[in-house]
């Protein structure tokens, strides 16, 4: 694993007319094309036939972090419109769970849409009309320079998380180029979603439905889920030519005692439902590598770490799972909160996944490296095969079962 060799950006683009982009999703989730790769062999299916062809004992790992509303729009008295669009907790230390639950004021970093209309000590504010009485809320600048705002409501005693739930939008993906609705509240999240966190969601899950659910376990697959709340920078396009210079955003994954001991039952057979699994998979890995080797901020990953130790001295998956399953018995934690910048390039050596279900990406994207980490220059040839057989593209697409 190397990361002197350089990778050009024209290497991972490909042609995605507009009309191939799925604007809105079927009516049945489980509905749409599976494309299936093994060993290099390709054909097309459903994605309800998903179990027939997963190689047998499969474990499957999702990502149960759940969409939050977070476009807020205000209207200042000159008619000016303020859009925010809140990303994380302000600092980014405080775990996304503990600031969900912050009653009266909370502070978030975000996207500031006609910011210069904003001036530096001007409040702005709204009263919401909700099932339960006005809200009223006002948002105020933290930090100009790093974007941060406070927000403030009453009745002070609502959470962050109804707060939104009453004043924001779903943020939907940018090149769906259109607004939100009602129905993308449901269908922009995956039947189990559950920790609410996330600016994107994890777009690989939204075909599972119970249906799927009582057919993989017909088939004896077990799942698991891990949460890794994402981060709108699983959009930022790649704008170095070089893709190796990239500057990769980092994310907040949770994992559980009950994940790594799942895990360590299943260690050969772990397959990836979607990108986001797969990077927290992956990520884990090397968190334990940094246990072993006593290295400072164990659960902070940076973007260079996994491509930094020759293979002769990387532990094998099962010691650095116990690495940190040991760290979280020592230190009496049920879960961890970690944070991860991995940046999965073709050279990396996968530790964990020997496989993925995850849709069709935007050309030059790191999700399209991913891809080609996994699968090589085969990778062009799926989406051929996929462009050439009518497949829809993007968030709400159709799937694919990736096995090298």
């Amino acid at each position: 694993m190397t990361e002197t060799n350089d990778l050009l950006l024209s290497q991972f683009q490909y042609d995605l007319p507009d009309e191939r982009i799925a604007r809105f999703p079927l009516p049945q989730r489980d509905a749409s094309k599976l494309l299936v790769y093994q060993h290099g062999q390709i054909r097309h299916e459903r994605f309800t036939s998903l179990p027939e062809f997963l190689p047998s004992g499969s474990f499957l790992v999702f990502n149960n972090t759940k969409v939050i509303p977070a476009r807020l729009h205000f209207t200042k008295p000159t008619g000016a419109i303020i859009e925010l669009f809140l990303l994380s907790p302000f600092p980014n230390s405080q775990p996304i769970s503990q600031a969900m639950e912050a009653t009266g004021a909370a502070i978030w970093q975000g996207m500031i849409g006609n910011r210069k209309r904003w001036k530096p000590d001007e409040i702005l504010y709204t009263t919401l009309s909700t099932p339960d009485g006005h809200v009223d809320l006002s948002v105020r600048w933290h930090d100009y320079e790093q974007s941060a705002v406070q927000l403030s409501w009453q009745p002070a005693e609502l959470t962050f998380a109804q707060l939104i739930q009453y004043a924001g939008e779903i943020p939907l993906p940018p090149y769906l180029k259109r607004e939100a609705t009602d129905a993308d509240r449901e269908t922009y999240q995956t039947v189990y979603s559950k920790q609410e966190g996330a600016v994107a969601a994890p777009t690989a899950g939204l075909h599972f439905t119970p249906a799927v659910f009582d057919a993989l376990a017909k088939q004896g697959i077990e799942h698991d889920y891990l949460t890794l709340h994402v981060g709108a920078g699983t959009f930022q396009p790649i704008k170095t030519e070089n893709v190796r210079q990239h500057h990769m955003h980092t994310e907040e994954v949770v994992y559980t005692q009950e994940n790594l001991r799942n895990l360590l039952g299943h260690i050969n057979n772990i397959v990836a439902v979607g990108t986001t699994s797969m990077r927290a998979l992956e990520s884990l890995y090397w968190m334990g590598v940094k246990l072993i080797r006593k290295d400072a901020q164990p659960f902070r990953l940076d973007q260079h770490y996994a491509y930094q130790l020759p293979i002769h001295e990387q532990p094998t998956a099962e010691e650095s799972l116990r690495a940190v399953l040991s760290e979280l018995i020592a230190t009496n934690k049920e879960s961890i909160v970690a944070h991860t910048g991995i940046y999965i390039t073709p050279g990396y050596q996968f530790k964990l996944c020997k496989g993925i279900v995850t849709n069709f990406h935007q050309p030059g994207s790191t999700l399209i490296l991913l891809i080609s980490a996994l699968i090589g220059d085969d990778w062009k040839r799926v989406y051929t095969e996929a462009l050439e057989n009518d497949y829809r593209f993007l968030s709400y697409g159709d799937s694919s079962l990736l096995l090298p």
